[in-house]
């Protein structure tokens, strides 16, 4: 190789960054395809999404495959990490949402965390949702998964949108310690838990990281933390104010939040 370099008149550095950048671009290219499988099918694997695309990728084997979901960070949908550990110490509260139908803003908000993965390792990130409308009222990125970047948001989300009727959770113990349920109850908010071992209680949230992750994070491939609160910050915005929601009958959460508040505001003028 340094022969062959040294007749071609280039240097080896100059010769291993052309190829690492050709295999960066083949990645991404690459992984365009496994997103869109994942999208149609969200809970096959690696093993499955290469049989499913080899018949027209020929280059997409198992491991190909399986190296660029570990490396940026693709995932079937199935059990996660368990960020939703509670600690026995602590009360829990029941679940307050069944057959409940939520009719307008600031009824309901729910809130969750999640981890995204870095290359200097793992961060986690929670929202505060508001479930008529689906606007993520603020959010917060923390490097380790204690109660107080969940304090942050949640007292963030009540200075600027004022109290939810109830608040949900799942039995996380961030949302279980009681300096987070303190919060909540000198606002006199409800507190309402998700059943032990009922993910889709809080569903809601769950799809927002799922489109999150793969609208975004999965694409962006953010390499610093500072990277990745610039993007999670232009997406929101993106997914507030312009992003069509089918459940919405395709209107933005920012319009659902806003025109309520409108036709209350006009209804008390009356």
């Amino acid at each position: 190789m340094s022969r062959q370099c040294e007749l071609l008149g280039i240097s080896r550095t100059a010769y291993y960054y052309s190829l690492q950048k050709q295999q960066e671009d083949r990645d991404i290219s690459d992984l365009k395809l496994i997103l869109d499988t994942l999208r149609e099918i969200p809970f096959y694997g690696y093993r499955k999404i290469s049989r499913k695309l080899l018949s027209e990728h020929p280059g997409m084997s198992v491991k190909r495959v399986r190296r660029i979901m570990r490396r940026f960070g693709a995932r079937a949908i199935y059990a996660k990490a368990n960020l939703s550990a509670a600690r026995k110490e602590n009360k829990k509260y029941p679940y307050l949402l069944k057959n409940k139908i939520i009719r307008y803003p600031n009824q309901v908000w729910a809130s969750d965390i999640t981890y995204i993965r870095l290359p200097g390792g793992y961060v986690y990130l929670t929202v505060i949702l508001d479930l008529y409308s689906r606007k993520v009222l603020s959010w917060r990125l923390s490097n380790t998964p204690d109660a107080d970047f969940c304090i942050d948001a949640l007292e963030e989300a009540i200075e600027v949108y004022g109290e939810p009727a109830i608040f949900n959770t799942d039995q996380g113990s961030q949302f279980t310690s009681d300096r987070f349920t303190k919060v909540l109850k000198e606002h006199c908010i409800e507190i309402s838990m998700d059943s032990k071992g009922r993910a889709l209680d809080n569903i809601y949230v769950e799809r927002l990281w799922r489109s999150l992750k793969y609208e975004d994070i999965y694409l962006k491939s953010y390499e610093t933390m500072g990277e990745l609160k610039k993007g999670i910050k232009r997406y929101f915005m993106f997914y507030n104010t312009e992003r069509f929601h089918q459940s919405l009958e395709y209107l933005t959460p920012e319009i659902m939040h806003e025109s309520f508040s409108t036709r209350k505001d006009l209804n008390n003028a009356a």
